[in-house]
Order: C-alpha cells, then structure tokens, then sequence
C-alpha cells in the first residue's frame, strides 16, 4: 500500500452516533505521529465533532475534515486515494455502504465497517473482490460488535486446542444494552430483505471457492439446555457463523473439519418463546410497507443510549471447543456491546490495518484472517478479556 498517501486512517461517517464516539476513541488513543482525518458529507456537523475531540487533546483542532458523499463517486475516490485505511460507520450498509466499497477497491485503499448485513457482505464479495485482490486492498467487514468478539473468541478458542483432527465450536452469546438508531435502520433492513439475502448468498457460493482437501461448516443448532453454561440456547440467526466459517476456510490452524454453531444464552425458558414469537411479529410487520415506515419512524437517525446507559450495558460470549480428545471453554466479555465497544474494535482494527505489521493478504478477508493475533492483542490492551474458563483435558 502506498506510504505516501497524506492519511494513515479516515473515519467516515464522524457525524453519526456511533463514528463520534469512534472518533473520541481515537482521539484519545491513536499513537503519536497518526495522521488521521474526519470525513463526511456535512462541513458543518464535521467541525462541531472534531471541536469536540479538541476539547480531548487540543492538538486536534486542526485535525483534517474532508467532506464526501455516497452520492457523489468523486468525493469518495478522493477520500479513498487519499488514505492507507477507510472506516465506515455509514448504514444500512445495503443502501449507503457499495460506493465507498468500490472506491476502495480500485485505489487499493483498506476499508473497514460495522455491518451486520449478511445481503451487504455477499454483494460485495461477488463486485468487488476481485478488484481488491488485484490492488491490494482488504475489505474487512463486521468490525464491531457483530462480528468481532464471535470471530477472533473462535480464533482464541481454537488456539487451545490440536489441529490435526476435527474441532468443534458453540458459541453463546449474552448482552445487556440498548439499539442505536443505526443498528435499529440495518436490522429492520435485513428483515425486509430476506429474499434479497438468500438470493446474495447463492451469487456468492456460486463464485467464491472452497478449501481444498478440508471441511468448513457452520450449522444451525437447536433450542435445548446447555449443561456446559448452565442456560438455554437458541440459534441466533446473525451474520456471526458465516464470518466464523469464512475465517476457518481461510486458516488451517481450524483443522481439517471444522463445525460452528451460535446461540443466544437465555436463563429462563418462557423468555425463548416470547422472544421467538416477537422476533416472528416483527420480520412480519416490517415486509408490509405502512408498518415499514412506522417502524422506521421510532428512532431517529444519530441517536443512541446517554453514557451513563451505555456504562451499565455489558456482553459475555462463551465458547465450548471439542477437538483431539479435549475439551475448553472459554470467554470473551467487556462493556456496552452496541455503541462503546462496537467504536473500540472498529477504532483498533483501523490502528492495526495502519501500524502493525501482519501477514499478506487482499480481497474480502475477515477480521481474523486479516489481522488475527495482533487485533485480539488490542483488544486485549483495551480491555476487552479473552480468558479461558476450562483448561482443555
């Protein structure tokens, strides 16, 4: 990638909710000398946040603001050729997030997002993928919450157990927090798409290649008791297993048969069938135009939970691993999952794109498969725990 671009990393969509609270987190732990900038496409809501940050560290009431717009391909050409590193808090992805994708690609620039729009990430891998491979670039989508403690808690898991035989991982998921508008617009989103979405994952089966000479699945589980954390499990129909699987095709640290399965951990039956029913009413309502729009309606785009709410907001995701006559679980926790966290491993994976030195690769990568042990050692340096709860045997 070229050195002699003026920008290490550009935040795009600083206005946003959750891109000002990514920028606050780089303002106050970006490493001396980073030269990073604010990018959006209001001039006005861009100085208001960056006077914010000088508030953090005075230095940056410089801090470049350049200002771009999905609609206008010029604009996003210049921000992408003028970074090593693009993050993007800009969604629903599916209609705001391809042409910062495509500017990447072609000027060989490393993009980062938050999506958890499986319809988003498959369309993108069949136009662009290739493009990116030839540049250079890594497209790394699902940089917060969906999907990086599922993915690199996968990683760490399977780290402690061999190799040389089939693995298995459950993951179970727990948090205790509140939707911004944004993740509200890109859930009500998919649920409106769902034709949309198979008919993107059969594209990209039909191009993307398999492992050769290893098996790679991610499989739906079934409601049942879990002795092993002591909760129900439910399978969770996020973005989260494929991310997995995409990382375990591409390491052969997996083993040569890999399983993963994903479940949400609830304490108490009667709450699995009210959240199933719900979950039920709710892809229902969202397909019918009127009620779309009076969903849409509740929340306003750029709000989010205060921070004395989000201070109380939490996640833990448990991991069982089976491999080699072993057995291990363990667990990766930390603090609010949708906003204070989902900034933090954006913001770290931006920083380890642009500083640490990691292995070769381009294209649409995962998380792990792009940055692998230096990003679970950030995360690790920022708070977020990666333990193991049950030493394999």
């Amino acid at each position: 990638m070229p050195d002699d671009r003026p920008y290490d990393i550009v935040l795009f969509g600083a206005t946003g909710f959750t891109g000002g609270l990514t920028a606050e987190y780089l303002a106050r732990h970006a490493p001396a000398g980073l030269r990073w900038a604010l990018a959006g496409r209001n001039p006005t809501k861009l100085a208001a946040v960056r006077d914010r940050l000088a508030d953090i560290d005075p230095a940056l009431v410089e801090l470049p603001l350049l200002t771009a717009d999905v609609t206008d391909a010029a604009s996003l050409q210049m921000v992408a050729e003028s970074a090593r590193v693009v993050a993007s808090t800009v969604g629903p992805y599916v209609h705001h997030g391809e042409p910062l994708v495509a500017a990447c690609a072609t000027a060989g620039t490393d993009y980062l997002d938050i999506t958890g729009e499986p319809e988003f990430v498959d369309r993108m891998y069949v136009r662009h993928h290739a493009e990116a491979v030839r540049t250079g670039a890594r497209l790394v989508h699902a940089c917060g919450f969906d999907s990086i403690p599922h993915d690199l808690g996968t990683w760490y898991t399977v780290k402690q157990l061999p190799s040389d035989g089939p693995i298995t991982v459950d993951g179970f998921v727990r948090a205790g927090g509140r939707f911004s508008a944004g993740t509200y617009h890109s859930a009500l989103t998919a649920f409106s798409r769902t034709g949309e979405t198979s008919q993107a994952a059969k594209e990209r089966k039909a191009v993307e290649p398999r492992p050769e000479g290893r098996r790679v699945r991610a499989v739906p589980g079934r409601v049942g008791r879990s002795k092993e954390i002591g909760m129900w499990a439910v399978p969770l129909p996020t973005i989260d297993p494929q991310v997995v699987r995409r990382s375990a095709a591409a390491r052969p640290e997996y083993g040569p048969d890999f399983r993963y399965r994903h479940f949400a951990a609830v304490k108490r039956l009667p709450t699995v069938l009210a959240s199933g029913v719900g979950l039920a009413g709710l892809v229902g309502l969202v397909k019918l135009p009127p009620t779309r729009r009076w969903l849409f309606g509740r929340l306003a785009s750029g709000q989010g939970p205060t921070a004395e709410q989000r201070a109380k907001s939490w996640f833990r995701v448990r991991f069982l691993g089976s491999g080699g006559g072993r057995r291990v679980l363990t667990e990766v926790s930390g603090g609010d999952p949708g906003y204070d966290e989902t900034a933090k491993m954006l913001a770290e994976s931006a920083l380890c794109l642009a500083c640490d030195d990691l292995q070769a690769t381009a294209g649409q990568v995962t998380p792990v498969t792009a940055m692998g042990d230096a990003l679970l050692d950030r995360l690790v340096k920022a708070g977020i725990t990666f333990r193991v709860l049950d030493a394999p045997r």
